[in-house]
């Protein structure tokens, strides 16, 4: 009975372990770098996604998340066009 439940915790884990890495690496198709400048300060953030418009908005949201301060700030910070989007291999 314990070689069992042994033998059931490992494959449990190996099963987890195997879905957190399909989700972090396998299933991003898109890489993009994101500069945005809000309030004279400009930063650039990188962000994967399984869009092209998914990883903009969220290497957008990256990038304004140290920039602005409070809801309104991030709001606005993130509705800024980016500066520049480069999108890497």
């Amino acid at each position: 009975m314990n070689a069992k439940r042994f033998v059931l915790i490992i494959v449990g884990v190996l099963l987890f372990v195997g879905l957190l890495l399909y989700l972090t690496i396998g299933g991003k198709q898109y890489r993009v770098e994101v500069c945005v400048t809000y309030r004279r300060i400009t930063n650039c953030k990188i962000a994967s996604a399984t869009t092209s418009q998914q990883a903009i908005r969220t290497a957008t949201e990256n990038a304004c998340a140290t920039i602005a301060s409070g809801m309104t700030e991030s709001i606005e910070c993130g509705n800024t066009p980016p500066d520049s989007t480069k999108f890497l291999n």
